[in-house]
């Protein structure tokens, strides 16, 4: 029998739910292998769940599976039907105290304070109850959006409660991290902001304890792309290198697409090209009928079917890769995932937003436009596709992926682990 050493524990909405936090999740499972860690666990939602929540999700067909020693739990609901919210809240908690404390050495990193870290806070409260060992390090990575759409609201709304629950159970955690400045900063902010209204003591504490750790990407998955296997992905798909402007990402309002759309429709550069709009999302009924009524419908095609396998091809083939973010009261772009992985693709430039974090995820990169400005972003097509020569775009590709490397999964990793006790394993 095989003792388990040093385990790693994930709480996140992990596959399938399209977010660039779910796929991190993934990315540092499989670094914590490669990096010592004999087993690691993803605690989940079942997929049943993320369903009924109307979450966009990935065909399930096209989840890639994870290496040995990567297991994904879903724990069942705890409760019937007398408990319409918690249930799977409380099964996702008893599995955390199972894991907690059955003496096996653990690393427990929570995505999203609410509920993830509200939920690792109460398993570790509860798991010292026990009186039974117990051996965990916990961090807590805010995502930024967990702030906007929770405690902002709270604060907004005079309700000191649930602002409360949730900051003070982020730093109750042992390492207090989010995902950018801008986030930290964000969070902050917040805090002091309750603070000021009920003389708490939270922005001092968010100030001293939360560090930054950027999201982890898997850079080889997007560099050194084989130039025969992109045009064999793109062709099955009816595209040609360089004949499309992509956007890829979730399907929402703060994503700006309907500007994209506007904006295509003004540039030059769409004269024999096509607009490729890959996402899901609760967006996407509207955006395709705006999209029906454009008078270059012809060139825009959706596509609701991209899986992670495809993704680094469709990147690498585009002229260009628009993300025209734009910040909402329910979300705010807090780094740009989708904006580094397609720095490490290559390909076209990229033209975005400075919305919230975005800045951080591309340097000086990017073609910027102002929000909600289509001319803004016909021009930066114009730019990027007609005014630049390839060599010109080769260069700009190149120093893109260099800014980008810092962002790979081993090298964050590396600095968010550093920092931990040394029972966790040091580098292989």
């Amino acid at each position: 029998m095989v003792t388990t050493e040093n385990r790693l524990v994930i709480v996140v909405r992990a596959d399938p739910v399209i977010c660039g936090h779910s796929v991190e999740a993934r990315n540092i499972a499989e670094t914590a292998l490669e990096r010592g860690f004999d087993e690691v666990r993803i605690v989940t939602w079942p997929v049943e769940t993320l369903e009924r929540a109307g979450l966009p999700l990935k065909p399930l067909d096209s989840v890639l599976p994870h290496s040995p020693g990567i297991f994904v739990d879903r724990p069942a609901p705890v409760g019937d039907y007398k408990v319409p919210d918690g249930r799977f809240l409380a099964g996702i908690t008893g599995r955390l105290i199972e894991l907690f404390t059955d003496g096996v050495p653990t690393v427990c990193l929570s995505l999203y304070l609410s509920p993830h870290t509200l939920a690792v806070s109460d398993a570790m409260r509860a798991a010292w109850s026990t009186g039974l060992p117990v051996n965990v390090t916990t961090i807590a990575e805010a995502v930024g959006s967990d702030v906007t759409n929770v405690v902002r609201t709270a604060v907004e709304e005079g309700r000191l409660g649930a602002a409360a629950h949730i900051l003070s159970s982020y730093l109750s955690q042992d390492h207090c991290v989010a995902v950018s400045d801008y986030t930290r900063d964000l969070i902050i902010t917040e805090a002091e902001r309750v603070d000021a209204q009920y003389g708490t003591r939270f922005g001092e504490q968010c100030r001293r304890r939360i560090t930054v750790s950027y999201p982890a990407i898997d850079a080889d998955r997007y560099s050194n792309l084989d130039d025969r296997v992109i045009e064999d992905v793109l062709a099955a798909r009816g595209l040609e290198p360089g004949n499309y402007v992509l956007f890829l990402s979730r399907l929402t309002e703060a994503k700006g697409v309907e500007d994209l759309i506007a904006g295509f429709e003004q540039s030059s550069a769409h004269e024999g090209r096509m607009l490729v709009i890959a996402g899901r999302g609760p967006q996407a009924p509207a955006l395709m009928t705006l999209a029906a009524q454009s008078p270059l419908a012809d060139s825009i095609v959706f596509l609701d079917d991209v899986g992670d396998a495809e993704k680094p091809y469709l990147m690498a083939g585009c002229a260009a890769f628009v993300l025209p973010s734009k910040p909402r009261p329910e979300f705010v772009e807090t780094f740009g995932i989708a904006l580094a992985e397609k720095m490490l693709a290559g390909g076209g430039p990229v033209i975005t937003t400075l919305t919230g974090g975005i800045g951080e995820a591309i340097g000086d990169h990017a073609l910027i436009v102002p929000v909600e400005d289509p001319r803004a972003i016909a021009r930066a097509l114009d730019r990027a596709i007609l005014e630049t020569t390839p060599d010109e775009r080769s260069e700009w590709a190149g120093r893109a992926r260099e800014y980008a490397l810092q962002f790979d999964r081993r090298v964050v990793f590396d600095r968010l682990f550093q920092a931990l006790p040394a029972r966790v394993p040091a580098s292989r």
